[in-house]
């Protein structure tokens, strides 16, 4: 089956595109050469309403379906993958609120995550539970009608810039799983510090931090449903959100090819242009194939979640597309970049050229969000499940 864009995401493709080329990609070198947040692209993606573009109307989002919400952050990362987890990442902070907050929570934190007023964050991960979120250390106590938080979170994204952060805490620690909690928590609470600051390989200009809770005080009305919901709210919240992150690859690929292709168009070897030598050809003619797979299950994938919407729980063919797509676009991106940078030969490993950043910016999307090993485990489960029905 195909799938066919609709005018209305044609238009916006070609709007989003237009954007990323004219104000994203004079800056993409600079942003990863310095290291430092850009503010100035985080501004520019309020303005035209990229920000909370795939968050709905009522509570000050653009209302777009997954897909769109996926075209927009793949048109960007062809450019510049750290700008594109500007969206990404404000979709993954907001994302548990929408499906595990009631409507006056939403009504409370959304509209200024939606508009880019504020940076949310989603604080799940810690040195001692990442993929093991049963793991989680940070406990959460309740103190009339407030919690107390104490413990470590890292590897956060905006960790230090998020004024508005969901945080999973432990209500019970006995119950493992069953015991995790999500509560929304203020960026600016007492209590709250930022340790270290990651040095990262890619995306540099995204801030990835160390958060300590010292006893942070929390309202009780900011938990999102009750005790011991929080691991389904962040599974529910990662299968929705995963296609963004295969959104994100698969945007890194394109880039990577479309700039190895014009290279190669116009440097010489052998006097002849080096595209017209088979072998180059072959690995071209493979490049594409693996980004066209992979968008035609990336854009199934979305097709998937949008109809489960944000209320539903989470079906395992929900759960099973979210994982294939974000292992399949992921890895194309990694064997993509790597195939751009060979292409380039020695031009490839120098910065002066963008494959080089390209290829140091896919491999992020192998690990965040669940390792791609996690998501073969979660694809084979979900296969065994699927047989036994």
């Amino acid at each position: 089956m195909t799938y066919q864009l609709t005018e209305e995401q044609e238009l916006f493709r070609d709007t989003v595109r237009r954007l990323a080329v004219e104000r994203v990609l004079p800056r993409a070198g600079e942003i990863d050469r310095t290291g430092e947040f850009p503010w100035d692209i985080a501004e520019l993606f309020s303005e035209y309403g990229l920000i909370g573009v795939g968050m709905p109307e009522e509570f000050g989002g653009g209302g777009a379906d997954l897909l769109t919400f996926c075209i927009a952050v793949e048109e960007v990362a062809r450019v510049c993958a750290t700008s594109s987890l500007i969206i990404a990442a404000q979709h993954l902070g907001a994302m548990p609120i929408l499906v595990g907050g009631t409507r006056e929570q939403k009504a409370r934190f959304i509209p200024d995550i939606a508009s880019g007023k504020k940076l949310s964050a989603f604080a799940l991960t810690e040195p001692e539970a990442g993929s093991d979120a049963g793991g989680t250390r940070t406990r959460a106590v309740r103190d009339g009608d407030t919690y107390r938080i104490t413990g470590t979170k890292v590897f956060i994204t905006n960790g230090g810039l998020a004024k508005t952060l969901v945080v999973f805490a432990s209500t019970n620690p006995e119950a493992g799983v069953r015991g995790v909690s999500a509560f929304v928590v203020d960026g600016e609470s007492s209590g709250l510090s930022v340790g270290r600051i990651e040095e990262k390989m890619g995306i540099r200009g995204s801030q990835t931090a160390m958060l300590n809770f010292d006893d942070v005080r929390v309202p009780a009305e900011n938990l999102l449903e009750q005790e011991g919901n929080g691991f389904k709210i962040a599974m529910r919240t990662l299968d929705r959100t995963r296609p963004g992150i295969a959104a994100q690859a698969l945007g890194i690929a394109q880039g990577a090819l479309d700039v190895t292709l014009e290279h190669l168009l116009q440097r010489r070897q052998f006097g002849r242009p080096l595209a017209e030598q088979e072998a180059i050809q072959f690995m071209l003619a493979d490049m594409e194939t693996q980004i066209e797979a992979s968008r035609h299950l990336l854009y199934k994938a979305a097709e998937v979640v949008e109809t489960a919407g944000f209320d539903a729980v989470s079906s395992p063919e929900v759960t099973r597309y979210s994982a294939m797509a974000k292992l399949m676009c992921s890895d194309t991106a990694m064997q993509v970049t790597t195939d751009a940078v060979q292409l380039f030969g020695g031009y490839g490993y120098v910065r002066d050229y963008p494959v080089e950043r390209m290829m140091r910016d896919a491999k992020i999307t192998q690990i965040y969000e669940g390792t791609n090993q996690i998501q073969r485990l979660v694809i084979f489960r979900n296969l065994l499940q699927k047989g036994k029905n």
